[in-house]
């Protein structure tokens, strides 16, 4: 994307398209990588599936792509701990409480998938 400056005064406020916004900015193509890697195998599952493949091969399958959706959800998880609610909570202002609590709705949900 290409960053367009503001042109309302608005400088001051973070632009959220930059590529340093989110915590997992420096490890974008390595996560895009990864979650390419797990199409792949999401297609894999579908063929096996149209090729009428032994039920537990296909489940087999699926808990792999399931502990490799788990693991970058993890990573991001850990990024976004590291970079966006750290730097609230640095800047101390009510944002703070907000990622918090936006951290804790992630790991909920994290938790019951």
């Amino acid at each position: 994307m290409s960053e367009i400056p503001p042109t309302d005064g608005a400088a001051d406020v973070p632009d959220t398209d930059s590529a340093a916004a989110y915590g997992y900015s420096a490890h974008k193509e390595n996560y895009a990588r990864r979650l390419r890697r797990i199409e792949g195998q999401v297609r894999g599952v579908a063929k096996m599936i149209d090729e009428d493949k032994y039920c537990i091969d296909i489940l087999t399958q699926v808990s792999a792509v399931n502990s490799a959706l788990q693991s970058v959800a993890l990573g991001l998880l850990d990024e976004h701990l590291g970079h966006c609610v750290t730097q609230a909570v640095a800047a101390g202002d009510s944002e703070a409480d907000a990622k918090l609590a936006e951290a804790s709705a992630a790991i909920a949900r994290l938790v019951r998938s």
